[in-house]
């Protein structure tokens, strides 16, 4: 049976910027080897599978090329922009996910997707040597959730600048390394790059569940609840960060880039 795929750049308003994730909307069963195969033939940091429910909500799993994941930002607005834009869901209704971290929801606000996702407070934490050592840089504050070491560094520059060692990245026991610092830019609060290497990732463009950790560290350093951000990789991409308690609201756009069919497996 040929199944339909999509490729969408998520947290960016054009085409080859942002993260790009695939997503295929399944209307049969499909294994799990087949899903990491599929996956890994993608080679990005994310595939979305998405299957829906009898109640119109639907199941939501995430792979990268390596491995299942327990939450995965980019590819959660990929799949909303996707139900929307291909008609299986109105535009008004809101999109609704049962994935390995509980229901997540995605609803549009004009050109924009927000979703609402838990938070995922870090805390201090000392860190590795390798991971010091891996990312050559002298960290101002490093903690650390269920899934990342989050660590702060001096200015905007030294996170642009980083090139981490990802062998010795690859090592430290952790999903990955969020690096972060204030913005020197008007109207943004804080930048930040993301690191997953262990699970087969190198540098994400942007993460989208680093911003469930990103969004309470900076509130409260900078006394907000709604922060604007940018993920500075090469490709780059932009967040607007709500804080609701114990979630984050996280805002992007999305552009499909790919249609496609897979004709085989």
């Amino acid at each position: 049976m040929r199944q339909k795929l999509f490729v969408v750049d998520a947290f960016t308003d054009r085409a080859f910027a942002g993260n790009p994730a695939a997503v295929c909307v399944l209307h049969g069963p499909r294994d799990d080897g087949w899903r990491q195969d599929v996956a890994r033939e993608m080679n990005l940091s994310e595939t979305a599978f998405l299957e829906k429910r009898d109640d119109g909500s639907y199941t939501l799993r995430w792979f990268t090329p390596a491995v299942e994941v327990d939450l995965c930002g980019h590819a959660t607005l990929a799949s909303a922009h996707i139900l929307w834009e291909t008609g299986e869901l109105a535009s008004g209704e809101t999109a609704r996910f049962h994935t390995r971290s509980n229901l997540l929801s995605a609803v549009k606000r004009g050109d924009w997707i927000e979703m609402d996702f838990p938070a995922e407070r870090e805390k201090p934490s000392a860190v590795p040597a390798e991971l010091v050592e891996a990312l050559g840089v002298k960290p101002l504050y490093a903690g650390r959730n269920r899934f990342d070491y989050l660590i702060e560094v001096g200015d905007e520059q030294i996170v642009r600048n980083l090139i981490p060692d990802m062998t010795r990245l690859k090592k430290v026991d952790m999903r990955g390394v969020i690096v972060t610092s204030r913005s020197l830019s008007a109207g943004v609060d804080f930048v930040s790059r993301f690191f997953a290497p262990a699970v087969g990732v190198d540098e994400d463009p942007v993460t989208g569940s680093a911003h469930c950790c990103l969004g309470p560290y900076w509130g409260a350093k900078l006394g907000k609840t709604s922060l604007s951000a940018l993920q500075v990789s090469a490709r780059g991409g932009v967040l607007r960060v709500g804080l609701k308690g114990e979630r984050v609201l996280i805002g992007g756009q999305a552009v499909t880039v790919l249609h496609a069919e897979l004709v085989g497996g």
